[in-house]
């Protein structure tokens, strides 16, 4: 049986991600509109802006779907490399849209110091329990996400599990502050606890940064000096030198050697780089591996 290619790897890891974006998008319209009915049914402000609050959870999934459609790891003409550094600037989208919810939360947290909930608010056991439900997908679908995201190796889907974890500590928030009103007539403790979920929010922003950032400056995939070793684990392999990587493992992984073969004929030589191939392939996933082949000559003047 024929192994599958890179790019085919790629393109079903591309399908794979698609299918778990329009899953959490439909999950995420749905608690939107639970959020909205509930906010204009009971009055309450702070429902409201929950409920526009994860409009940028839809937001982020719609932005996600288009960051995979255009991150495709097929070479085209005018991407010889493919586009899956698409999908890193996705992140980066949604990394402002996290950005930008712990600013309106924080900046309504404040506002409601001077402009507290007005005392007509209707809430009731229905709402709290409604509300539950609500937390109860969100936390599905931060999960489901992250579970996805770790098999996938998808950036994208782990940025959006941060984002969709975010409005869990929203939605806590004013699940807290709701029931404050209702049960112990604490019309402040929704603003209160705001603040820390709205710095949450912030560092869950810087999280995706660091974490895609080193993708779009082309930091090492691999230490060299792992590479080198796992080569000259394959018999037939006197060197291997000026070696470079990109990418991300699991994803995609393009590399770049220098090696120095016992055979001196181009058919085995050839078989040798093959096999090189399929040994990074089964240790890192998707590779597209280019070797620069050297006579035996080189071998004392090769640099690690």
């Amino acid at each position: 049986m024929s192994r599958p290619s890179s790019a085919a790897i790629a393109s079903r890891r591309q399908r794979q991600v698609q299918r778990v974006l329009y899953v959490t998008l439909g999950l995420n319209s749905l608690v939107f509109a639970i959020k909205l009915t509930l906010g204009l049914a009971t009055g309450s402000l702070s429902l409201v802006a929950d409920a526009l609050h994860s409009v940028t959870d839809s937001a982020s999934n719609l932005l996600a779907l288009v960051a995979v459609h255009f991150s495709s790891p097929e070479p085209d003409e005018k991407h010889p490399y493919g586009r899956s550094k698409f999908e890193a600037i996705g992140a980066l989208g949604i990394a402002a849209l996290l950005a930008m919810a712990s600013f309106e939360i924080l900046s309504a947290a404040v506002g409601r110091f001077f402009k507290p909930l007005p005392p007509q608010l209707q809430i009731d056991g229905l709402t709290l329990t409604l509300m539950l439900g609500v937390l109860g997908i969100n936390l599905f679908v931060a999960f489901y996400e992250r579970s996805w995201g770790k098999a996938l190796a998808s950036s994208l889907l782990l940025a959006d599990a941060r984002h969709t974890l975010s409005d869990v500590w929203v939605t806590l928030t004013v699940l807290l502050g709701l029931a404050g009103i209702h049960y112990w007539r604490i019309p402040w403790l929704d603003q209160v606890l705001a603040v820390p979920v709205g710095l949450l929010v912030f560092w869950s922003a810087w999280e995706v940064l660091q974490e895609n950032i080193p993708v779009l400056t082309d930091r090492a995939a691999i230490p060299p000096k792992t590479l080198r070793e796992l080569v000259l684990s394959l018999p037939g392999i006197l060197d291997c030198h000026d070696i470079t990587s990109r990418g991300i493992p699991g994803r995609m992984i393009f590399i770049e050697m220098h090696m120095v073969v016992e055979p001196l004929d181009v058919e085995s030589a050839h078989r040798l780089t093959e096999a090189v191939e399929h040994l990074l392939q089964e240790r890192y996933g998707p590779v597209r591996v280019t070797i620069h082949l050297e006579p035996y000559s080189h071998i004392e003047g090769s640099r690690t």
